[in-house]
């Protein structure tokens, strides 16, 4: 397992901060923290099942600069 800060520009509110979170968690990632404020993502994978490229392929689709 792997712990992991990504940045995540876009996110302006709480309601942004819930839906990366749950989609960083959906693809499989645990320990999800993501805020608006610091425009952060913080969390714990294994790169190994889940790559990093994923995930941020993901908060692109959503509309966030990463």
């Amino acid at each position: 397992m792997e712990k992991i800060t990504l940045q995540v520009k876009g996110m302006s509110c709480v309601h942004c901060e819930k839906a990366v979170v749950e989609a960083v968690t959906d693809l499989g990632a645990t320990d999800v923290v993501a805020s608006a404020k610091n425009n952060t993502v913080v969390f714990t994978y294994n790169p190994t099942i889940l790559p990093l490229e994923d995930i941020k392929e993901e908060l692109t689709d959503m509309g966030y600069d990463n």
